[in-house]
């Protein structure tokens, strides 16, 4: 890996991902659209940090806007893409249905299209523990079947798993993609629980806790992540010859060099305890409205790992403690509270 093209590089996971490739001497082109979903200031603060590196290099542009991906392609030849940049949020896409499609069926077909034209030796792909959906038995493993998505988000985001098989199968093109599942830590998006929470409770102000704190995570901090990640690039998935190639439990497809991976923690947590590290970290208690559950929301997820630590030897190691104080640590340094 001489250059990686990340996408949503000023995006929370993009940041994080673009700042570890630098690190390892990998050159990062990054692409955001820089939309205005959360504070654009945020963004361009994780984007100057990371033109600190003279291998990195941003590019502000939309996913959708047609032939510009295949441009990019054609003048950087990135060996490996990263595809990050979407429009996330399970309760915005029922607010906003529309965004969904330009951004994430619209942007990732505009990337399709571009990597048929200049095909990378790998194009990774960030999908969702929402895909799962409906699922009720747990851990959620990749080769169930995920057909019961509960929300429009998670709807664009299985469909972009569609897409992408389809491409793999028809032109060949190596893809990965990766469930995510509740991701957090420094730098984090505002629309998400742990951002939302600190700063309610350092303002002493209430939080909202949906389906009166009965639902389970699987927290999954940002360099984890990233670095299951990093370590999922070399590992390109190959057409079978036949299915029986195909080792039980893998996801590879028996039709296409494609593969589906979870990475997650592999450790559901109650809300509550979630909530009380919040409370230990900021030396607070929190001001609790607990509220039904709301449209589009699952009760539990959880990750079995097990893929991503047969591919790539690698688990995630952060404990959620040592997570939270992390992002509280940052929170209190970059608003200065």
């Amino acid at each position: 890996m001489q250059k990686v093209l990340v996408t949503g590089s000023a995006g929370f996971i993009g940041y994080h991902l673009s700042h570890r490739l630098l690190s390892m001497g990998i050159e990062v082109i990054g692409l955001d659209a820089m939309t205005d979903y959360y504070d654009v200031e945020l963004k361009r603060r994780r984007h100057a940090l990371l033109r600190n590196s003279a291998s990195f290099s941003a590019i502000e542009a939309r996913l959708e806007e047609p032939g510009l991906l295949k441009r990019l392609l054609e003048t950087e030849r990135p060996s490996v893409v990263v595809h990050l940049a979407a429009q996330a949020g399970v309760r915005y896409s029922i607010d906003a249905p529309r965004s969904y499609v330009e951004s994430n069926l619209s942007g990732t077909f505009e990337l399709l299209e571009a990597a048929r034209a200049v095909p990378p030796a790998h194009l990774l792909f960030a999908s969702t523990s929402s895909v799962y959906g409906a699922n009720t038995r747990m851990p959620y493993v990749e080769t169930d079947k995920a057909d019961l998505q509960m929300s429009f988000y998670a709807a664009t985001k299985k469909a972009n798993e569609a897409m992408a098989h389809s491409y793999a199968h028809l032109y060949g093109l190596p893809c990965t993609m990766f469930r995510f599942f509740t991701v957090y830590g420094p730098w984090g998006r505002p629309d998400m629980a742990l951002f939302k929470f600190t700063r309610a409770i350092l303002d002493d102000e209430p939080i909202d806790i949906y389906n009166h704190g009965d639902m389970k995570r699987d927290f999954t901090y940002v360099t984890d992540l990233v670095e299951a990640i990093v370590k999922l690039m070399p590992v390109v998935p190959v057409l079978p010859q036949t299915a029986d190639e195909i080792e039980p439990g893998d996801s590879l497809s028996p039709v296409a060099p494609f593969r589906i991976v979870n990475i997650g923690n592999g450790q559901p947590v109650q809300l509550m305890a979630f909530v009380e590290a919040i409370e230990e970290a900021t030396g607070r208690k929190a001001k609790k409205n607990f509220l039904d559950m709301q449209p589009g929301d699952v009760p539990a997820t959880w990750a079995d790992n097990t893929l991503l630590q047969r591919l790539t030897g690698y688990r995630p190691q952060t404990t959620l403690k040592d997570g939270v104080t992390a992002f509280v640590d940052w929170y209190r340094d970059y608003y200065r509270v």
